[in-house]
């Protein structure tokens, strides 16, 4: 996921999309603890993903927090 395709996205699709990766990442985990995954690499993209939407969510924040000059 590039940071362009979350900049168009609203606060409360990043919310969401991150629920569904963190949620993806913890089954990644119980697949790893079990010998199952199949895909190591997609864990360090997953982390990835999530830090992005973080970062995304953070300016948004910050930007919706700071008072507007009149």
């Amino acid at each position: 996921m590039k940071f362009l395709e979350l900049k168009d996205m609203t606060v409360a699709e990043l919310a969401v999309k991150g629920r569904d990766l963190r949620q993806e990442l913890f089954n990644l985990r119980l697949q790893k603890a079990t010998a199952q995954l199949e895909k190591p690499s997609r864990l360090r993209i997953l982390r990835k993903d999530i830090a992005r939407i973080e970062t995304r969510l953070t300016q948004l924040r910050i930007k919706s927090a700071q008072p507007t000059a009149a």
